[in-house]
């Protein structure tokens, strides 16, 4: 089994304003010197079988089609390694 992050943002031309609203309370909160603030979505698919050039295409469909509103995100697809995954695991 394998995972598959399809990770999802905003453009950068898209007004964030949940991420701004956190970039402003951070100094209230005594973090200081971040200068900007982008709020996102993460998928973690537990993919059956190998993830290979057929199953990454299918991955990227479902997100361009399902997951990412791509007028307005922006989104990557990457296989996170077994040693990741094991990692996360615990």
């Amino acid at each position: 089994m394998a995972r598959v992050v399809v990770d999802v943002m905003l453009k950068p031309e898209i007004l964030d304003p949940q991420g701004q609203a956190v970039q402003r309370a951070l100094p209230r909160l005594g973090f200081e010197g971040i200068s900007d603030v982008r709020q996102g979505k993460r998928f973690e698919l537990e993919v059956d079988g190998p993830v290979d050039e057929a199953a990454l295409a299918r991955i990227h469909d479902l997100a361009e089609s399902f997951l990412a509103n791509t007028v307005i995100e922006d989104f990557t697809v990457k296989v996170e390694e077994a040693a990741e995954v094991a990692e996360a695991a615990k």
